[in-house]
């Protein structure tokens, strides 16, 4: 009956995110119910688990939300986001239309620009393109996915994003951790998610299926003289990549630098340096890129503009980790209740191939589909198991890399059910419906979840890392 309690609660999240309720608000609400049924007293189950769990959660990844969404923000209202998509584009040219959309997505995922900001700063460009190519739009939205919530948000090592740099601190990684698998799993998605959006264009070009017409949110004419040029544009993105390439895996950090600020009995410092590298590495990666965007860019910046920018990326980011800190607490509350042990241990008990990969690849697939968020769904499953999957991994010889990179991978998978909010952003921007786009996206979650499990198997094996 306990457990049936815990899943009936990850059920009515599910319902609530999917019907547009905030999840601040009843992550919360649904891990109280569960506690309160569980014998477990409700208000400190809030004021001393819940928001405690959800503290250490922003304290560690407040300050990349806030300047990630800043830098993208800047990037997007100085106008070279959109340059480097158009430029893209424009030189693989509109015979390769479905390439050049998703590799104009993966540059600007890569370098650091938040997939909200490259959804807004590539549609109009990429829906031109679409509609002089006679290109179903219809496949629009499951191509940006393609691009830019697969291969380069999570596979790839290096990726500046949340979801690559959130395994760091718990298994003290680096963001570059098991690079060739991540290479061949990124790889793997990047084809076969083109060639099922290949086929699909060409299957739709057979039966006399264009673009369309009657469309909603329709992108205006686009005045190119306006845009900076691509290498300038380009320039902050290689400013993130490099710097953060530098700080993580060349610079040599001290490793006493804690040492005064453990003397001092400060709640929440990090247990070793080796926790928060990545962390540091990106910070300064990314407020190198802002000042360098500020610099290039503050001329096409209408009069406000910076301020304006600087506070919409601030004020963003605060919604977006609260978000994610919700869903953290609500998984410590879970994990605190009786009905969770028999869970945890059934969980623990999934030993194919005697490692943990298995066990981390379930864990964090429910979780982040429950949620719909891959950074809640991989951070809940983190603070769950984190510990046990990496005792777990030393008995058995195991590098922690292997559980950065399936952890972080697996977490892009379930993520993208129809209640993710990316997913309903991504298709509000393209004027489309679930029923129009949706069944090419969930084709893309498909090879996302796949993906991992080939890793996992790639690895035992034939030992790639």
């Amino acid at each position: 009956m306990e457990t049936i309690i815990i899943i009936l609660s990850l059920v009515l999240l599910m319902t609530f995110a999917y019907r547009g309720f905030s999840v601040i608000l009843f992550a919360p609400v649904f891990a109280l119910l569960a506690a309160l049924t569980q014998g477990l007293s409700p208000m400190p189950a809030y004021t001393e688990l819940f928001m405690t769990k959800a503290v250490i959660y922003v304290k560690v990844y407040f300050p990349t939300f806030l300047l990630g969404a800043v830098f993208g923000k800047i990037m997007e209202e100085t106008g070279m986001a959109q340059a480097i998509a158009h430029a893209i584009i424009k030189a693989v040219g509109k015979d390769r239309a479905i390439l050049s959309v998703c590799l104009s997505c993966a540059v600007l995922t890569y370098g650091g620009v938040s997939l909200f900001v490259v959804v807004f700063a590539v549609y109009p460009f990429a829906a031109a393109l679409f509609k002089e190519a006679d290109i179903p739009k219809s496949l629009l939205p499951a191509t940006i996915v393609l691009g830019a919530f697969t291969f380069t948000m999570d596979a790839l090592p290096g990726s500046p994003q949340i979801q690559n740099l959130i395994p760091t601190s718990f298994f003290g990684t680096n963001i570059y951790a098991a690079p060739w698998l991540g290479i061949i799993g990124g790889i793997a998605l990047l084809v076969s998610g083109m060639v099922w959006l290949q086929y699909r264009a060409k299957r739709a070009r057979a039966k006399g299926i264009g673009y369309g017409s009657g469309h909603l949110n329709e992108p205006a004419p686009i005045d190119e003289t306006k845009l900076s040029h691509w290498t300038i544009a380009a320039l902050p993105l290689v400013c993130v990549v490099v710097l953060n390439f530098v700080f993580t895996r060349i610079y040599a950090w001290d490793p006493n630098m804690l040492a005064p600020f453990v003397a001092m009995k400060l709640p929440l410092v990090a247990a070793s340096v080796k926790n928060v590298i990545g962390i540091w590495a990106l910070i300064i990666a990314l407020v190198f890129g802002i000042i360098l965007t500020i610099s290039l860019g503050f001329t096409r910046l209408p009069k406000g503009g910076l301020a304006k920018a600087l506070n919409a990326g601030a004020i963003g980011s605060l919604l977006a980790i609260m978000n994610v800190a919700s869903e953290v607490g609500y998984g410590n509350v879970i994990a605190a209740l009786p009905g969770f042990t028999s869970m945890a241990s059934s969980l623990m008990s999934i030993h194919i191939g005697n490692t943990p990969l298995f066990s981390e690849f379930t864990v964090i697939s429910i979780f982040s589909g429950a949620t719909g968020s891959s950074s809640g769904g991989m951070s809940i499953g983190f603070s769950l198991m984190g510990q046990h999957w990496l005792d777990w991994a030393n008995q058995v010889g195991m590098s922690p890399e292997l559980l950065h990179r399936i952890g972080a991978m697996t977490a892009g998978g379930f993520d993208t059910l129809p209640h993710n909010g990316a997913v309903i952003t991504l298709l509000a921007v393209c004027g489309l419906t679930h029923r129009q786009s949706y069944p090419d996206i969930a084709v893309m979650t498909i090879f996302k979840v796949l993906v991992p499990l080939f890793c996992i198997v790639l690895n035992a094996v034939f030992g790639i890392l």
